[in-house]
Formats: structure tokens, C-alpha cells, sequence
């Protein structure tokens, strides 16, 4: 099986898998990529809820405590991977069942960041769910996990939410920065959105009025998709990115949104400020985050 240029899924068991399934299966689909599926085991929620060994002990007593703890603890384990690994085989029938030929899955112990930087060389896309398996305790938004990975990972990273809708409109947030136009160039060389209508929306006070900088960045934009055979549509809008990109994914009928990360923008303090965080508290659609 190929190894390298996979897309690698990162799932929990939570509802949510199924979704970072469906969304990762469809990538590898389009890209002709090889698809792993990753579950790391979290070492600390295998702590669960010991018995009340309070009171005095003798050593004799201690050690044979200390031995049926062991034992217990090597029990709990060999439940926990082996529920994973029955998880994971059913994901994978999931993914196959939509046609890929190339579906393989990876059991891990440790946390999600050292399981994906391990790998982080062979991968060229990474899924994940915005919650994970403790989203509904915890009421979280945004997963623990979204934030540290886009962080350190270099490869683009596909966040989805609760439902997988197969794309069929994109919206690319796009203010002619070097990484706005970076995250234009790998899209328009990719075949992940070929065949997909592309819209390129500049919002902010840099869209306002018809500026010559503004003008020649969409327009730059505009040609680097169009020359790679995209259906282009350029959009300018006044005021709150945020709000605006909001906005455009409803009137617009949007499946999926691609923005840049890591740049000095407005569009940088939306991935790693309070922005971000709104934007993806309040995005029901996919928002695939490009490096």
C-alpha cells in the first residue's frame, strides 16, 4: 500500500468519526490518495475510577493490592484497544464502501500531536473533527486538539463539522497577502476542488472603494484559477471579515471554505485569535485551513 502523500484522518470515538470518515474518504478520492485512519488513546482516560483503598495496610497486604491493581490496569487496557481496534475496522468499511481501493488504520498511545508529528512527513492533508469525543461534556466548540495541530503542522488541515455534505461550492477568504495568494496557488495546482465552482471573496478595508492594489490582487487571482480551469467568481465586501464571510457561505450557497493561515493579516488573527475561534464556532460548513 502507498504510504506516502496520504490523507490522514484523525478520529475519536465519538459521532464525529464518521463525518472526519466521510470527509476524508471524499479527499482521497478526489487527490487519488492513499487514506490512514488514526486513533490515539489517550493515556489519560484510561484513569478510571479505582475502589476505596483507604484504611491501614500491612507490606503483605500492599503488595498483593499492588498486584491485583496491575493486573487490573493490564485488563483495561487490552479492552480499550481492542474496542479501538473494532472502531476503527468499521470506519475503514465505511471508506471502502465509497469506492477507494486504499483504506489503513493506525492504533496509537500518546497524545494526538505525537501521533500526527510522527507521521507528518508521509502526510499531505490532514482531517479532523472542531469536537472530539468529550465535546458533549465538556460543551467546548472547538475541540482541544484543533487549535495545537494547526498550530505546529504544516500541511493543510480540513476541520468539518457534524455533517458531511459533498462539496460543491467553494469560497477561498482572500486579502492578496503572501499566504492568501500561496493558499490561491495550491488550490488552483490541486485537484481536491477540480471541477467545483470558485469563489474568491476580499473583505475588510482593504476591499473598500475599487483601490489599483486591490484590483490587481483579485485580479491576479482570478487569472492563477481561471488559467487552471477553474469557474471563477470574485466578490468584494465591506466590513467585518468575519461577519462577511458568514454571510457570503449563506447567500452563496457555499459547501466549503479555504482560507490561509500563518500570515501577517487580518486573516492571521482569524485562525489563531478569538476571530478564528468565532469564525469556526459559527461555520457549519467544512473550513479547510491552508499553510
Amino acid at each position: 500500500m502507498r504510504t506516502d502523500n496520504k490523507i490522514l484522518a484523525c478520529v475519536d470515538q465519538s459521532p464525529y468519526a464518521n463525518v472526519v470518515t466521510d470527509y476524508a474518504a471524499w479527499a482521497a478520492r478526489k487527490l487519488d490518495a492513499p487514506l490512514e485512519l488514526l486513533h490515539v488513546i489517550d493515556r489519560d482516560s484510561e484513569v478510571t475510577e479505582s475502589e476505596d483503598h483507604s484504611g491501614a495496610l500491612g507490606l503483605d497486604t500492599q503488595e498483593q493490592l499492588l498486584t491485583e491493581l496491575t493486573q487490573k490496569d493490564q485488563i483495561r487496557r487490552k479492552v480499550v484497544r481492542d474496542q479501538g481496534r473494532i472502531f476503527l475496522n468499521v470506519l475503514r468499511e465505511r471508506a471502502l464502501a465509497t469506492g477507494l481501493s486504499e483504506v489503513d488504520v493506525r492504533q496509537r498511545m500518546g497524545t494526538l500531536l505525537e501521533a500526527v508529528q510522527v507521521q507528518k512527513d508521509s502526510v499531505r492533508l490532514y482531517v479532523l473533527g472542531r469536537r472530539g469525543a468529550s465535546g458533549d461534556r465538556t460543551q467546548r466548540d472547538i475541540g482541544r486538539h484543533v487549535e495545537s495541530l494547526v498550530r505546529v503542522l504544516k500541511q493543510p488541515i480540513l476541520t468539518v463539522s457534524n455533517e458531511f455534505v459533498e462539496p460543491r461550492r467553494v469560497l477561498i477568504a482572500f486579502d492578496g497577502t503572501q499566504m492568501t495568494r500561496r493558499g490561491v496557488a495550491m488550490i488552483a495546482s490541486s485537484q481536491i476542488f477540480r471541477g467545483l465552482p470558485i469563489h474568491v471573496l476580499m473583505a475588510g478595508q482593504k476591499a473598500a472603494g475599487t483601490t489599483s492594489a486591490a484590483d490587481r490582487q483579485m485580479e491576479w487571482a482570478r487569472q492563477r484559477l481561471a488559467q487552471a480551469g477553474f469557474d471563477v467568481h470574485t466578490h468584494r465586501a465591506q466590513g467585518d471579515p468575519e461577519i462577511e464571510i458568514a454571510k457570503a457561505i449563506q447567500d452563496l450557497e457555499i459547501d466549503m471554505l479555504a482560507m490561509g493561515a500563518y500570515s501577517h493579516s487580518p486573516w492571521r488573527s482569524l485562525v489563531f485569535g478569538s476571530r478564528t475561534t468565532d469564525l469556526l464556532r459559527s461555520a457549519t460548513i467544512a473550513t479547510l485551513l491552508l499553510r
